[in-house]
């Protein structure tokens, strides 16, 4: 009995529930203003190529073909291979576009990746199984949100699948990609 009291106390009092509190969430507030300056700002020409090196961890940002800053990066924990189903903590790899920006509380900015594309949604079928999806560029959780742990963060590769830079990267990121722009990741 008494340990049906304690169980029951502590889901009246919220305990017990996961560790996501409004202190581990980015605002959106100012996101949201900064996402149509960003806007704004990449339509007067910025960054028109993204190449994402996996065995190198490294971004490279081009501008008419040439590069314009080369971005150090961490991927999904299982970094070697295309992805071949949601779970499997893999990068996909090939020809992909940004499709959109995205105001993200638990990764403060975030640009998404065209992935899955048709083929990668056949292939999945044809094995049973489900792609997975929502993989995108994106900075870091809100433990990091001062940049003290980068160093720590860009020593392994710790995404589900993404491709994470730090949030300086992410703010030069914001500012100079545009929705359309093409990237390949091998």
């Amino acid at each position: 009995m008494k340990y049906i009291l304690l169980l029951f106390s502590l889901l009246l009092t919220g305990c017990g529930f996961g560790p996501d509190t409004p202190k581990d969430r980015y605002s959106l507030e100012e996101c949201k203003e900064e996402l149509l300056d960003a806007e704004d700002y990449a339509e007067d020409g910025g960054i028109d190529r993204i190449l994402v090196v996996k065995k190198d961890r490294k971004m490279y940002l081009y501008k008419d073909g040439k590069v314009q800053s080369v971005i150090p990066v961490s991927l999904g924990k299982n970094p070697v291979g295309h992805k071949q189903k949601k779970g499997d903590n893999r990068t996909p790899e090939g020809e992909f576009f940004i499709h959109r920006k995205l105001c993200s509380p638990k990764y403060y900015r975030s640009l998404c990746i065209s992935y899955p594309r048709p083929q990668d949604k056949a292939k999945a079928q044809a094995r049973g199984v489900n792609p997975g999806g929502d993989i995108t560029i994106h900075a870091q959780p809100k433990w990091n949100a001062d940049g003290k742990g980068d160093g720590y963060t860009l020593s392994h590769n710790w995404t589900q699948g993404c491709v994470a830079v730090t949030n300086s990267a992410m703010k030069e990121l914001w500012y100079a990609v545009r929705e359309g722009v093409p990237i390949t990741i091998r």
